[in-house]
């Protein structure tokens, strides 16, 4: 870290420290500032971005770190009257017509030059696998929560590979919610934040009986589907019922290189999912294959149970029809499939969204099996492994360039 530490470094507008990098140059081209590092890093920032994100001018608060600026007040005649480095590295804007000096960290400025600012930041690049590369799920011990590095290599390989297993944890009905609070708030649905799988007399779910469950995600019929699972063994004395998992990106990979149209089929033609029940009406339309809006996580919508209605041309529901039998296919082959045993004390927690889970069929009546359940949203779990990647000082990937 170069500059002098004991001159007052100008706060950033959140709550991390960054290296300190400060810039070889800076150029004011008109309304924009060209702040450039020895490297070749360059970062090509808007006026008005810049004096928003000025912490104590302000820009941004000094306790809670939030923009201060309502865009209905944006001053149409700012203008950057003077940039320069000082001696210890600070980049310096002196504003007209306020008259006022923003200072800013060259660190954080530098963060977003290298494009550690964006949502996929500090997370693993997601790997497709099928059971050749990946013959067993990816496992860690019951205590790797309890320290960073561990707890980091787990989050890691749940990023890169949609899902992980613990081994060894305690069978008490209360651990998942208090593992679960690792990552996230619990996200209720009409099951309860945290529910039971196991088969009942007069079940509700497909998923509480002893019926063989295909490869699928859950609640469909949500505008968001929930995005982690997490599955906790209390008690397995059954032969069957083997946990099934599937990569669905590396299913959706296969079915495009296979047949083009079919994966276009699925992700541009529309079925209504429902919930079917005496209290619930859940219902929402998208594609099999739900790539959303630009950015969104990708989102399988593959609950056969709850498939209601085609929301097509009725030209398209034959193509539709066939297209879903070959992903299926696909996904249920033993090329994709990675069946394990549930142990009494273990733990799965895999992307809802992305990983198609099932179950082998079994005999209730020929023994008990028992799993606790629940739900965390994306969001929160991403959150938390950005935190943890952060803390563990992992170095993002960088770019050469960025525009703000």
């Amino acid at each position: 870290m170069t500059g002098n530490s004991d001159v007052e470094r100008p706060l950033t507008p959140d709550f991390y420290d960054y290296p300190w990098t400060p810039p070889s140059d800076v150029v004011v081209d008109g309304d924009f500032l060209s702040i450039r590092w020895a490297d070749g890093a360059e970062l090509v920032a808007y006026k008005q971005w810049l004096r928003e994100n000025e912490v104590g001018g302000g820009g941004v608060d000094v306790a809670t770190r939030e923009g201060l600026i309502d865009p209905a007040h944006i001053d149409d005649t700012l203008q950057i009257r003077e940039a320069r480095i000082d001696a210890t590295g600070v980049v310096e804007v002196h504003w007209y017509p306020d008259d006022v000096l923003g200072r800013y960290h060259p660190g954080w400025l530098r963060h977003i030059a290298d494009g550690s600012h964006r949502p996929e930041s500090w997370l693993s690049d997601p790997v497709a696998w099928t059971s050749a590369e990946l013959a067993e799920p990816p496992t860690h011990p019951a205590d790797a929560l309890e320290s960073a590095l561990p707890r980091l290599a787990l989050v890691q390989d749940l990023m890169r590979y949609g899902f992980v297993r613990l081994r060894g944890c305690p069978t008490d009905s209360d651990h998942l919610a208090k593992l679960a609070g690792h990552f996230g708030p619990l996200r209720d649905t009409n099951f309860g934040r945290v529910w039971d799988v196991k088969a009942d007399i007069d079940p509700t779910s497909t998923a509480n009986t002893g019926l063989r469950l295909g490869p699928h995600t859950d609640l469909p019929t949500r505008e968001a589907p929930p995005g982690f699972q997490m599955l906790h063994c209390v008690i397995n004395s059954t032969s069957g019922g083997y946990s099934e998992m599937a990569d669905g990106l590396a299913v959706a990979n296969r079915l495009r290189a296979m047949d083009p149209d079919a994966h276009d089929i699925l992700t541009t033609r529309r079925w209504i999912f429902f919930n079917r029940g005496a209290e619930i009406d859940h219902r929402w339309s998208g594609p099999l294959i739900d790539h959303g809006v630009p950015g969104s996580p990708l989102t399988f919508r593959a609950f056969y149970p709850v498939r209601a209605f085609p929301d097509m041309p009725a030209d398209d529901v034959p193509k539709a029809y066939a297209a879903m039998r070959q992903f299926s296919h696909i996904a249920a082959s033993p090329e994709f499939q990675v069946a394990s045993r549930f142990e009494p004390g273990d733990v799965v927690m895999f992307d809802n969204r992305r990983v198609l889970h099932g179950r082998g069929a079994y005999d209730p009546s020929a023994g008990s099996r028992h799993l606790r359940g629940c739900y965390l949203d994306h969001d929160d779990v991403r959150s938390t492994a950005r935190v943890w990647a952060r803390r563990a000082t992992i170095p993002p990937a960088g770019a050469a360039a960025n525009v703000i």
